[in-house]
């Protein structure tokens, strides 16, 4: 099978594509057949260095969000059987035709999205969900900020959050204006036209996916005692003096959150926007664009193409 492997850190020229054998799932383990992967920041994070923060040993086998097909189950596995299309995240080796998984890990595929566009959901979903429900306690009736609609986590972030009740004010450029508000955004915040702290004021919550400079200037739109939560800064200590709550989200496998994301894919209140798909042979120049980070909505490798 071709598999997507670095031996070393670096730039693009680090990332090799090569034929090894898949090995049989063990007990509590799936193979899946990988029809598409999703291409997330932290896979050039990876690539540049980070895998040996996050405990990855080299070699490393990149991607980490798929959907597919299990090929085989190993024992103890009665949840999933040959031929079920699944999706969600794993530790690693999704840019794949095939992967080796705990069973735990995926969840059933949404029925109403074909794979490509399945492979665009389970990770920037569970880091919105884990984000906004778990971590900040988002309910109906409070308002929100999300400062990058029209992103691959934001733009999910808006239509979840619109799902559960939510005030929604979310950013982007101008351009992608239409493109938010279609997701369900009831307030839009050109951040290039003027400083988004003097317009989005009293947030319950805010959730942030730029970091940064927008990471800091986002606390003025708090209301005392708000939630910030951020998929990309680290809050530093002088940040929880404030007099709000902060905290960074750790995107986890929850498979009974991903039946819970199906579930609102196949009534119409969730969907992925995939800006871009690539064959599995152009990895490199599907890690350059989601570096570049200017892109709307999700990069997908189509592993079958």
């Amino acid at each position: 099978m071709k598999a997507v492997v670095i031996n070393e850190y670096g730039d693009n020229s680090v990332v090799n594509i090569i034929d090894i054998d898949h090995r049989a799932p063990q007990a509590g383990e799936i193979l899946v057949k990988v029809h598409a992967a999703g291409v997330n920041p932290v896979d050039w994070k990876i690539r540049s260095g980070a895998g040996q923060r996050m405990g990855l040993t080299l070699p490393i086998h990149l991607g980490g969000e798929l959907s597919g097909t299990v090929a085989a189950v190993g024992a103890g596995v009665d949840r999933f059987h040959a031929g079920d299309a699944v999706y969600g995240i794993v530790r690693s080796g999704a840019f794949a035709d095939y992967v080796v998984t705990n069973a735990d890990q995926l969840a059933h595929k949404p029925a109403n999205l074909d794979f490509i566009a399945a492979a665009a959901v389970p990770l920037g979903a569970l880091t919105a969900w884990q984000a906004m429900f778990d971590l900040a306690g988002l309910t109906a009736g409070q308002r929100i900020l999300i400062t990058s609609g029209a992103g691959g986590v934001g733009s999910l972030a808006v239509q979840l959050a619109r799902s559960a009740g939510a005030h929604v004010t979310a950013m982007a450029s101008a351009p992608n204006e239409q493109f938010v508000r279609g997701l369900g955004a009831d307030d839009f915040i050109d951040y290039t036209a003027q400083p988004f702290e003097d317009v989005a004021r009293d947030m319950d919550v805010v959730f942030d996916t730029v970091g940064g400079e927008t990471f800091q200037r986002a606390f003025a739109t708090l209301r005392p005692g708000g939630f910030l939560v951020t998929s990309v800064a680290f809050p530093a200590e002088a940040d929880r003096q404030r007099g709000v709550g902060v905290a960074r989200v750790q995107c986890r496998s929850d498979a009974a959150q991903l039946a819970s994301i199906r579930a609102l894919v196949e009534v119409g209140k969730l969907r992925p926007h995939v800006a871009t798909v690539l064959p599995l042979a152009a990895v490199g120049q599907a890690l350059a664009l989601s570096e570049g980070g200017r892109t709307r909505g999700k990069i997908v490798l189509d592993v079958d193409g």
